[in-house]
Parts: C-alpha cells; sequence; structure tokens
C-alpha cells in the first residue's frame, strides 16, 4: 500500500494522509464529524426514516480506516433492521495503523473496530448479530456488482482531482445499476460534473450543507433506472 501517516484532525479525532496523492482519508476539520454528517445522518438514517423494512444493504466505496463501518454499526446499535454491508478497498492498512487509531476512544466498540479490520477478505463475516460485512480488496474498477442489490451507497472514494479515475460516468453507472430504486447515494463531493452525472443516470439530486469546513455535499435518490443504448 502507499506511504500514509497518521494526522489528527480538528475535532480531535484521527485520519490518515496519502503521501503520494497528497490527500487525507477525511476532512481536517474533523474525520468523526465528516463521516457523521455525510454518511450517516444524510444517508444511512436518511433512508432508514423513508422505508419499512428491516434488511438493509450497504454498498460503500473506501473502506480505508474503517471509520464509515464503525459509525454505520453504532448507528444500528438497538435497532432490529439487519444490515448486508460490502465494501472494496485496494489498498487495506495494517495493524499498526488502524490499531493507532482512537476512534473507540470516542465511540466504544473497540472489539467491534477490531474485528471490522481482522475478519477474513472476500467472505462474508457475522460482526454483530444483525451486521454481516464483506471486504472485497480489489479496484472499483474491477469488483463486479450485482443489479439492483443495495440501498445505500456511500460513495467515499479520493477526490476527483486526486483519482479522477473513480468519478467518470462510466464508474457511476455502474455503481447506480447496483442500487436498488429509491436507493439513497451519499459523498462529500459537490463538484458540478458530478451532479450532472447523476442527474444523467436517473438519480434526483440534493446538494445539502456539508460538513464543518465544507461548503456542500451530495446525496441522491435513484427514482428509475436508464436504459443504455
Amino acid at each position: 500500500m502507499p506511504d500514509v501517516k497518521l494526522i489528527i484532525t480538528s475535532d480531535g479525532s484521527h485520519s490518515l494522509l496519502n503521501e503520494a496523492l497528497n490527500e487525507t482519508y477525511h476532512s481536517v476539520h474533523g474525520a468523526i464529524q465528516e463521516s457523521q454528517h455525510v454518511f450517516i445522518n444524510n444517508g444511512l438514517r436518511y433512508f432508514l426514516e423513508s422505508t419499512t423494512s428491516d434488511n438493509l444493504s450497504i454498498f460503500e466505496v473506501g473502506f480505508g480506516t474503517g471509520l464509515n463501518a464503525l459509525l454505520t454499526l453504532k448507528a444500528m446499535e438497538n435497532t432490529k433492521t439487519f444490515v448486508r454491508y460490502v465494501t472494496v478497498e485496494s489498498s487495506p492498512i495494517g495493524e499498526e495503523l488502524w490499531r493507532s487509531l482512537n476512534y473507540t476512544k470516542v465511540l466504544g466498540l473497540e472489539d467491534t473496530f477490531a474485528n471490522l479490520h481482522r475478519t477474513s477478505w472476500e467472505i462474508s463475516n457475522q460482526i454483530t448479530p444483525q451486521v454481516s460485512l464483506i471486504k472485497r480488496q480489489t479496484t472499483l474498477q474491477a469488483i463486479e456488482l450485482e443489479a439492483q442489490s443495495f440501498d445505500v451507497i456511500y460513495f467515499d472514494a479520493f477526490a476527483p482531482s486526486k483519482q479522477p479515475e473513480l468519478w467518470t460516468i462510466d464508474i457511476l453507472r455502474k455503481v447506480i445499476d447496483a442500487m436498488n430504486l429509491n436507493g439513497v447515494f451519499v459523498t462529500y463531493c459537490a463538484k458540478g460534473q458530478l451532479k450532472r452525472d447523476l442527474k444523467e443516470l436517473g438519480l434526483a439530486i440534493e446538494t445539502l450543507p456539508g460538513p464543518p469546513g465544507k461548503k456542500e455535499m451530495v446525496r441522491a435518490v435513484k427514482l428509475r433506472s436508464v436504459t443504455y443504448c
């Protein structure tokens, strides 16, 4: 994996800096508060408020530090919803790094966080009685996704300026084809091109206030399937 180093963000929570890309895994203004705001509050909870189903499928682009997965497990405590969580990560971090992250000092779930990282890749792991996790060690370009199999997409790739190949309309189409109707796509990015592409792919776009330090973010709902010529 590329060289990464531990950093402390403004809310006191850790993140990592990918030195090759000169890009952090989370906002320097606060890792936990960014993930909570973007992916949990405006993605997961938004979807749960709109459904009566007790089954939920999540696809995360970029497992990274495991923070989004940990926050999801925290949010699902004391609920009766069963979650299938699938995540793709081409460059997993090592144990020395994930053990140094301070998320569990704020969120608890220390054993659960360790399990998120220690469980085997490529198979389904039962993390809690309600949450199963499948980690895929591959690229977003290479992964095969079944059509209409996910309710919520956490699109947490590095920024378009750093990894533009992950934000092309062809890659977005692949991810959106894997969404169920009325599924929710959520990301910290609010670029105009992203919004135009999502609209072209059949999603209804909302530009929402971003987390501290960022003006805007995007949430999009799949209202229709698009037929391609």
